[in-house]
């Protein structure tokens, strides 16, 4: 079975400069097994038959944390899917938010001891296990942390980590930055399936000169 390295540092993995309107592939490199040796591990599989599945080189994936266990990783995991709840997305993309988090306790100190303290009450609240409680004691839960800085801090980071890689990219149908080609006019600007036709006095034709 070949796993695939999710880390978003990797150099192989593209960022928005494809030059058609047309979501490519998402290019993950492998990753070999012997680097798989830190604090904690994150593993998973994207299901059969999904987008992803065939726009990635393996259906299985993973993802090392260097300072926060598994168990905190996954706590992470679901705590953004609460707060940021898309069932489109899969694990796969909710767990680079956990990496990034997880950069950053590596890192400092202080952000680690918050992370670990606020992962703790989570699990604590939840009587155990916040990634298994049901979804309503997750929303509850979460809601009650709300103004602190753990909440702060994982509520901003998913902003990044969740939307801005190629597996989301592909989920939601972004082709990438249009600007520096000459703006979306001319790249599908009007061929968004998901949402609503608008009225011909909302979206008059567009001027090209």
């Amino acid at each position: 079975m070949r796993v695939i390295s999710i880390a978003q540092d990797s150099p192989d993995i593209a960022g928005c400069e494809e030059d058609s309107g047309i979501v490519r592939k998402v290019n993950l490199p492998l990753a070999r097994r012997e680097f798989l040796k830190g604090s904690g591990l994150l593993l998973g599989t994207l299901a059969s038959g999904s987008m992803l599945a065939t726009l990635a080189p393996s259906t299985a994936w993973a993802l090392e944390l260097k300072k926060l266990s598994t168990t905190e990783g996954q706590t992470l995991m679901a705590m953004g899917r609460t707060l940021y709840p898309h069932k489109k997305l899969p694990d796969a993309v909710y767990a680079l938010l956990a990496k990034d988090l997880d950069g950053k306790a590596a890192g400092d100190a202080g952000a680690a001891k918050m992370l670990q303290d606020g992962i703790a009450w989570l699990n604590k609240s939840a009587g155990g296990d916040f990634a298994k409680a049901s979804e309503k004691q997750r929303e509850d839960i979460v809601r009650s942390m709300e103004g602190t800085a753990f909440f702060g801090t994982v509520r901003g980071q998913c902003i990044t980590s969740l939307y801005d890689n190629d597996m989301a990219y592909a989920v939601f149908g972004y082709p990438g930055s249009a600007w520096e080609k000459g703006g979306y006019i001319t790249r599908g600007f009007q061929d968004l399936k998901w949402l609503p036709e608008p009225s011909k006095e909302a979206s008059p034709p567009p001027f090209l000169g």
